[in-house]
């Protein structure tokens, strides 16, 4: 293994990713990088996110010249871990999966039905490709990699996060088991539309069952998804 660990943490949306990226953040040798695809993603499919046009001019459109930076780019000074958060569907299908080849990836999930019950009061009429499952199974299925279920790791951080960084072959920081709260210059410029919660936060909140109910139509995208 390289002296240089570079990691992509994969996962859905409604899991408790930027928590997860604000813990590594917290560690003094790594550097993280917030859904560098995201710019990629809706200059490709035209969708009308909040920020858009922010969004895009942040970060370069051509997942080439992202990937290469992920795998090959220099780190600061003193940091020996580079970390990248990512949401699975931005990972569209022009992207060259080899380039992915250089990266050690971990995978953050959520159990469908809490995930589906909470994303419907966002998109009422979600779809597979809105979730990046599919996506998700493809990169386990050519990279592997450790799988963490948000729910073990709200229910007990320390162990779950021990656990993860030997299956990354980096070394455990107890940093990463709080943070000041507040925004960060490495959060993307969509924050103030999704981060407020995590501003607030300074460690992983206790899990809490999702109070909404899956609505009856969405049962059959619940079971593709599982």
């Amino acid at each position: 293994m390289s002296d240089v660990a570079r990691i992509a943490m994969w996962s859905g949306p409604r899991t408790v990713s930027t928590a997860l990226m604000r813990a590594w953040e917290n560690r003094p040798d790594t550097a993280v990088t917030d859904e560098p695809l995201y710019a990629f993603y809706l200059d490709r499919t035209g969708l009308a996110h909040p920020g858009r046009d922010d969004v895009i001019a942040s970060q370069p459109t051509d997942w080439r010249v992202v990937l290469a930076e992920l795998t090959s780019g220099p780190l600061p000074p003193g940091v020996t871990i580079g970390y990248a958060k990512h949401m699975t569907h931005h990972l569209l299908p022009e992207v060259d999966r080899a380039a992915l080849a250089g990266l050690r990836h971990a995978h953050l999930i959520r159990d469908p039905r809490e995930l589906l019950a909470s994303y419907a009061k966002v998109r009422d009429e979600p779809d597979l490709d809105d979730l990046g499952l599919r996506q998700q199974a493809e990169i386990f299925e050519a990279f592997g990699g450790p799988v963490v279920d948000s729910r073990d790791l709200l229910a007990d951080p320390e162990p779950i996060l021990r656990a993860l960084c030997q299956a990354l072959d980096v070394p455990f920081d107890a940093g990463m088991l709080s943070w000041p709260p507040g925004p960060r210059d490495s959060d993307g410029v969509w924050a103030p539309y999704w981060y407020a919660s995590v501003h607030a936060s300074t460690g992983f909140a206790s899990y809490r069952p999702p109070a909404e109910l899956l609505p009856g139509r969405l049962e059959p995208l619940a079971a593709r998804c599982l």
